[in-house]
């Protein structure tokens, strides 16, 4: 089955994107929490304009930056998603991979941070950051373990957001993709009544997929 069909039939089985937009503010919001941070960010690698996009901001800049976008190779986040590396920085304004002018676009500039790619089917979705721990605060091993757990959550509700976009596109579109994805969405709300629809409707897309 083709991306694209997949994603038709997608479209009437994904939950809304809403729902793992939240799931992505309240990582950042426990990661900000848990490190003591003053503000922690997730960005979405948008591969089609090579951008990285704040998804998901808590603390400094949380009112204003969700939807920024600037290019996927800026400043160290971009280094972060390129290399696939975690970095642990305890003062930014000496680290050449710094960009100081984005993050003064932002109207924050962090003294430090610790970023980690967001991996998901070895496929580079994004990036956490956490922005000035308290400056008396050694990172130990075990906060990048902890920092680990976190990027392995905030990896699979970033891929889950990317497909339920990506399946609403096919779902609000003309063509056959879109009545494919109207179809599969009209089954999974019958499925969602009675068993014996669920059985039915998930025949009948295993049908639809053998002839396509």
């Amino acid at each position: 089955m083709s991306d694209d069909l997949r994603s038709a039939v997608a479209a009437g089985t994904l939950g809304a994107e809403e729902n793992y937009a939240e799931l992505l503010q309240s990582i950042v919001e426990v990661a900000r929490a848990i490190f003591r941070a003053k503000a922690s960010s997730i960005f979405l690698l948008d591969e089609e304009t090579d951008e990285l996009v704040f998804e998901a901001v808590a603390g400094e800049g949380s009112d204003e930056l969700v939807g920024r976008r600037f290019p996927s190779s800026t400043g160290i986040a971009g280094f972060v998603l390129v290399s696939r590396q975690p970095l642990v920085i305890e003062d930014v304004l000496t680290d050449p991979r710094f960009s100081r002018e984005t993050a003064e676009s932002t109207g924050f500039v962090p003294k430090g941070l610790m970023a980690v790619p967001l991996l998901h089917d070895e496929r580079a979705l994004g990036v956490l950051e956490v922005l000035d721990r308290p400056s008396d605060a050694r990172f130990t091993l075990a906060e990048m373990e902890l920092l680990g757990l976190f990027a392995n959550q905030a990896a699979i509700a970033l891929d889950l957001l990317r497909r339920a976009r990506r399946a609403q596109g096919a779902l609000a579109g003309d063509g056959d993709l879109a009545v494919i994805a109207r179809i599969a969405e009209k089954l999974d709300r019958r499925g969602d009544d009675e068993d014996g629809d669920a059985s039915a409707a998930a025949e009948f897309l295993a049908a639809l997929e053998k002839i396509l």
